[in-house]
């Protein structure tokens, strides 16, 4: 009992890291896939260079490369720039690392949903000359979400399994905290069924969140159709 504060804490960290690498994919994913839409062929290119990496390289060695190389990267231009190193916080980068890889999901995920819109209206939209920014804020963001919603859905659910890839680079998230708990106590069982059970307690209380997040935008949808 004595290890369930720390595993709890794990859990609160393991969903700041999850929700923090979600909102820094979409971020990225968003401007990723209207620039795989609508930009020229170079920054086409770099777009799907971008994704193909990110889709095709394991993930866990994306996250040790990111993790390490990218730390080590940036204190090299702060050793250029300012003369000294930076110490880096090993929760941002675990966030950042975790959401530029999701980025590359989220871009398909909103490619998809962005080219289902009905072309009509962003027709209208031009006919009217509305700036690409503000029809881009008023048509292409309210349209695209109900199509995105449902791939969203399970790329937040992946998400919350993937950032236990972290524990590999020694932050203290829950599954790093159960094996933590395990080792010193050699109850591995005990403790990685603990955290197995939390895992799902996450899950189970995400889903029924979305469901109700699914059923609410449908009902939108109905009542501007």
């Amino acid at each position: 009992m004595g290890w369930l504060p720390t595993l709890l804490q794990g859990t609160l960290i393991t969903l700041q890291i999850s929700v923090g690498a979600f909102l820094i994919g979409l971020l990225i994913g968003f401007p990723v896939a209207m620039i795989k839409l609508k930009a020229g062929p170079g920054l086409v290119r770099l777009a799907n260079g971008y994704t193909t990496v990110c889709r095709s390289v394991p993930e866990l060695l994306l996250i040790l490369l990111l993790y390490y190389a990218g730390a080590d990267l940036f204190n090299q231009i702060s050793v250029l720039l300012t003369g000294e190193a930076i110490e880096l916080n090993g929760f941002i980068v675990a966030v950042v690392v975790l959401g530029v890889v999701q980025g590359a999901y989220v871009a398909e995920i909103l490619r998809g949903a962005i080219s289902a819109i009905p072309f009509g209206q962003i027709e209208a939209a031009r006919a009217l000359s509305m700036p690409p920014l503000l029809y881009t804020r008023r048509i292409i963001i309210p349209a695209m979400v109900p199509y995105a919603l449902g791939g969203l859905s399970n790329l937040w659910l992946i998400l919350i399994k993937d950032s236990a890839l972290i524990s590999v680079v020694g932050y203290s998230e829950l599954l790093y905290s159960a094996k933590q708990a395990a080792g010193t106590t050699k109850h591995y069982f005990l403790f990685y069924l603990i955290a197995a059970a939390l895992y799902l307690v996450i899950t189970v209380l995400s889903s029924a969140l979305l469901q109700v997040l699914e059923r609410r935008v449908s009902l939108w949808m109905q009542s501007h159709a």
